[in-house]
């Protein structure tokens, strides 16, 4: 079973080192297998991540006897919205970023310190999601596949997000450290056993941040989005979940 996740593992650094090279990625109106891919981490939200978040929420709860962590029993989703609440915080300083550059340099690009500050969550966003290829609810290479197909499908998105708003810096120098940071993520797996509560609390930060990037990159109207395309993903990755 080791072997496989790193099979997984790099499969996921083979998604952010060469998904920018897939040719439906800048069609307009927005490719159809794209909005098929939003469809797909739709359903992964809701049918796998949401009800494994109930469960931690449970080992949390469990686990809780210092009253100073009192605040964390029955609030996991509180700590699943401050993700989706920092996610949601980054993506404004890149777009005011991106709109301050424009407007002062002429460049259609974040600045420097705003790409540092962004790929460090994503760094750490992928870290965690390394370290669960091997800790996660995933017991089986059946459950294993699944959640690699629908994080393979969300990093191909998130890459193109990263590499809209960072330009030539996410290839030359981004791809690469969120490649790596997978690699690392499940190293540190194989190394350090992560107490059950913290793991917790960090897969509800994850599950917030998925959330936000999941939903920010299908919905905006700009996105042009092909809603039967999105609906097949969704209904079929579903089916595949609740038959598996």
């Amino acid at each position: 079973m080791v072997f496989f996740t790193f099979i997984l593992a790099l499969g996921f650094v083979a998604v952010h080192l060469f998904s920018r090279y897939l040719p439906f990625l800048d069609s307009a109106p927005r490719s159809r297998l794209l909005s098929a891919a939003g469809g797909i981490s739709v359903a992964y939200v809701f049918i796998h991540l949401l009800p494994e978040l109930n469960k931690h929420n449970e080992v949390l709860d469990k686990n809780i006897q210092s009253d100073a962590l009192k605040f964390f029993e029955n609030h996991t989703y509180i700590v699943a919205m401050i993700g989706l609440a920092i996610f949601y915080g980054l993506e404004r300083m890149v777009k005011v970023s991106k709109k301050k550059q424009q407007e002062q340099n002429n460049f259609n690009r974040t600045s420097k310190g705003v790409f540092w500050i962004h790929i460090t969550a994503f760094l750490l966003y992928n870290g965690l999601i390394g370290y669960l290829l091997l800790h996660g609810e995933q017991e089986t290479v059946i459950g294993l596949f699944f959640y690699f197909i629908a994080l393979a499908v969300h990093f191909i998105t998130s890459d193109h997000a990263l590499r809209e708003a960072h330009k030539e810096v996410y290839d030359r120098i981004g791809r690469w450290l969120l490649a790596g940071a997978i690699v690392a993520g499940w190293a540190i797996g194989i190394a350090v056993m992560v107490n059950e509560s913290v793991i917790a609390v960090l897969f509800a930060l994850l599950a917030g941040g998925v959330i936000l990037n999941v939903m920010k990159e299908e919905l905006p109207e700009e996105r042009e989005s092909n809603f039967w395309a999105f609906a097949a993903g969704l209904m079929g990755y579903t089916i595949l979940l609740m038959i598996a």
